[in-house]
């Protein structure tokens, strides 16, 4: 017998033997739950940067959301064509952080006040949205905006959307963490839309 073969046999035998009497295999590590929660805030590259610095998630991806037309291109929605806003499906761990964290990393990054445009981006591909997948969301979407109206801190109604979700589309490649992949660009753009600016004098310092 080849040392191959003569290893195969005894390791064979090894696990016959630990079924036999009942010795446990080696557990498979758990997968970490997960959800999803799906928001628009105006450029998606932003909204990106703001939910991955959220502890407990475990991903974001650019995307479109709302709109009537099947696997809408970025040339088609920012043309305001599909009906679809820029949005991001957050994908986060429900055991690290809950979905009222989630919202309120939404609201602290965008202008609830202003119909179809988020700072210098304007059309209703632009507008902000929470888009809730079940009535627990949709309750706490809704008790989350309350608060904030009871608050009286803006002179303004807010006009942000809470609707059903409905298609998630990724949106292309060159999209996906662009913060990150083009960092100088990335904030040429943040800082020139005034977004930085207009997120502080609407909710303070972060």
């Amino acid at each position: 017998m080849t040392t191959q073969r003569r290893f195969i046999a005894l390791a064979t035998g090894l696990i016959v033997c630990m079924i036999l009497t009942n010795v446990p295999l080696a557990d498979t590590p758990a997968a970490t739950p997960s959800t999803k929660a799906y928001f628009a805030g105006g450029c998606f590259w932003c909204m990106e940067e703001a939910f991955e610095k959220v502890e407990g998630v475990v991903s974001v991806v650019s995307g479109y959301m709302g709109g009537t037309v099947a696997n809408p291109t970025y040339e088609e929605v920012s043309a305001g064509r599909t009906g679809h806003a820029e949005s991001v499906e957050v994908t986060y761990d429900p055991t690290k952080v809950t979905y009222q964290k989630l919202l309120d990393a939404f609201w602290h990054n965008v202008d609830p006040l202003t119909p179809n445009a988020q700072f210098c981006d304007h059309g209703s591909q632009y507008r902000s949205a929470i888009f809730y997948s079940s009535e627990d969301e949709k309750r706490q979407a809704e008790e989350s905006k309350s608060a904030i109206e009871q608050a009286k801190k803006f002179p303004a109604p807010i006009v942000t959307q809470l609707v059903p979700s409905s298609t998630f589309y990724p949106a292309e490649d060159y999209h996906q963490d662009y913060y990150k992949k083009n960092p100088l660009r990335y904030k040429y753009y943040k800082y020139g839309c005034g977004r930085a600016n207009r997120l502080e004098a609407l909710w303070g310092k972060p």
